[in-house]
């Protein structure tokens, strides 16, 4: 009788905690949600956020505020997110650079797997070489003899150090055996701006972020890093075609919220951003963009952050990059 009384009290304990979980996520979203993009406006990252806020935010009923919190390789944004309230209002788009960073810093301020929640991986997309038309070496090839020939005088933009631009530009430079100087920026927006007025030589782009200036005769593009052409762009060719054997890089974007968010707040966010993922509108944006979706539950975008740490790690040790 005792056992059973006891039985009987637990089950009421267990009603009656998960009662105010419930109704949280009945209540969810009570106020405008902000999603922090932890880069300058403009690149990749930024756009990605920008073409998902709008319908994400229709389909739960509330407005989605994109609030750009650059710095640090993309640490600072990050770390706003992971300490934020977790009730759902705050969420993180992060990139493929969250993951890096765990792996290049030998201490960051937070822990991706511990601090933060995955809710859906958004897409990924190719990045593309670019130079100024300006310079001198108008193909690919032209580029490759040109800095062979003068190591250490010309430079290649990066979005941070130890951003996975960084990681993926140091191995092309590995590939090409070629030796130029870093220069790192707070985000691609800014190094491409860098570029655009000359004050850099190279820039390994997000696509979407170079794809306007390549189209309009700002920017000239060398090759995209997929191993096929990226449909928005199918005249430039890829750096394999050109030569460049057994390199290959896609940067990916994903949505975080704090950990400690409910469950039930977790599940109702994967459903607004996977069904909007899924919309016509946003599939045509995105392709526009050269953007894949690639929209999954929870579950699979935790696994997925678990081998990209792991990869990473492995690129670390083969390229020689100094942890920080």
């Amino acid at each position: 009788m005792f056992r059973i009384a006891c039985a009987s009290l637990l089950a009421t304990l267990c009603v009656l905690f998960a009662v105010p979980a419930l109704a949280a996520a009945d209540r969810y979203p009570e106020r405008p949600i902000r999603m922090i993009v932890p880069f300058a406006p403009g690149g990749g990252t930024d756009i990605t956020a920008r073409i998902l806020a709008e319908p994400m935010g229709q389909a739960l009923g509330e407005t989605i505020v994109v609030d750009n919190r650059p710095g640090a390789a993309s640490i600072i944004g990050c770390e706003i997110a992971a300490k934020s309230t977790p009730d759902g209002h705050t969420l993180l788009l992060a990139s493929t650079s969250l993951t890096v960073n765990s792996v290049i810093y030998r201490k960051i301020p937070f822990d991706v797997q511990r601090d933060l929640i995955a809710i859906t991986r958004v897409s990924d997309q190719p990045s593309i070489l670019v130079t100024h038309p300006s310079f001198p070496a108008k193909t690919f090839k032209d580029f490759v003899a040109l800095v062979q020939s003068q190591p250490g005088k010309f430079t290649f933009g990066t979005p941070g150090y130890g951003t996975a631009t960084h990681l993926a530009s140091e191995q092309l430079l590995q590939k090409i055996k070629a030796d130029l100087i870093q220069v790192p920026f707070k985000g691609t927006g800014p190094a491409l701006t860098a570029l655009l007025s000359q004050e850099i030589t190279v820039y390994l782009s997000t696509f979407a972020s170079a794809l306007p200036h390549v189209k309009q005769g700002r920017l000239r593009a060398y090759g995209v890093t997929t191993k096929t052409r990226a449909g928005p762009l199918p005249d430039v060719p890829t750096l394999a075609e050109q030569g460049v054997e057994g390199y290959e890089y896609a940067s990916w974007y994903g949505l975080f919220a704090p950990a400690g968010t409910p469950q039930n707040i977790i599940n109702k966010l994967n459903r607004a951003a996977v069904d909007s993922l899924k919309s016509e509108k946003v599939l045509a944006v995105f392709e526009k963009q050269g953007l894949n979706a690639t929209p999954t539950t929870p579950e699979q975008f935790a696994q997925y952050i678990a081998s990209e740490r792991r990869k990473w790690t492995d690129v670390v040790r083969f390229a020689k990059i100094e942890q920080r």
